[in-house]
């Protein structure tokens, strides 16, 4: 079974999650965008064995802190999709312009595309490619529990920005109607930031994809 563990990082408050399967405890790490003392010692008090590290997307809160772990753990990088390479390329570029320390360019050992799997254990995660707030942008979905990691793709009330190079907001809806909505009311997400949700509660209360909201467009 699924198990998960939100680790918020950064000055951006962003929810870094070890996920693992808790029958063998083989897990991974999902957006380990710095932090990398603390998001260790919570993988070790937990006994969560690492097997790979996957990214949501390339922003520097997200995948600032995959290439010391990957040097420090000896794990692989898979993620996101490779229209987000420009964006993996400016992380420290990025750190410099926000003032954060440490973080690093890295290169996935594996870009992924909609339909790809990850499995660690008994879990499986099926990769959906979700542009909008970044080209490149994926999220992660296990159907078993019925979760998502969706990065900043939505949020609790909200969705993701598309004012950043390449950002689109028409595809940022498709993305979420088309893509996330019909893995049912019932999914619970993890975003990038704040608080968790369901989809089914977005479609009522979120202000910008409720359903009521985009009727009336």
């Amino acid at each position: 079974m699924l198990k998960a563990q939100i680790v918020p990082v950064t000055a951006l408050a962003q929810n870094c999650s070890i996920v693992w399967c808790d029958e063998t405890m083989e897990g991974v790490l999902v957006d380990p965008g710095g932090d990398i003392g603390l998001i260790l010692e919570k993988v070790e008090s937990l006994g969560v064995k690492l097997v790979k590290l996957i990214l949501t997307h390339g922003h520097l809160d997200h995948a600032g802190g995959a290439a010391e772990l990957k040097d420090k753990l000896g794990l692989e990088i898979w993620g996101p999709h490779k229209d987000d390479k420009f964006w993996l390329d400016q992380i420290e570029t990025s750190a410099a312009q926000y003032g954060v320390q440490g973080a690093r360019n890295c290169t996935p050992d594996k870009w992924l595309d909609d339909g790809d799997t990850i499995s660690f254990g008994n879990v499986t995660l099926e990769t959906i490619h979700c542009p909008g707030h970044t080209p490149g942008h994926v999220v992660f979905y296990e159907g078993k529990m019925d979760v998502a990691f969706v990065g900043d793709v939505i949020f609790k009330g909200s969705i993701g920005r598309t004012d950043f190079p390449k950002g689109n907001m028409d595809d940022l809806i498709a993305s979420i109607t088309q893509k996330l909505w019909p893995l049912g009311r019932k999914t619970t997400f993890v975003p990038g930031h704040g608080p968790l949700s369901t989809f089914g509660q977005e479609r009522v209360s979120n202000p910008f994809v409720a359903d009521q909201v985009l009727a009336g467009k």
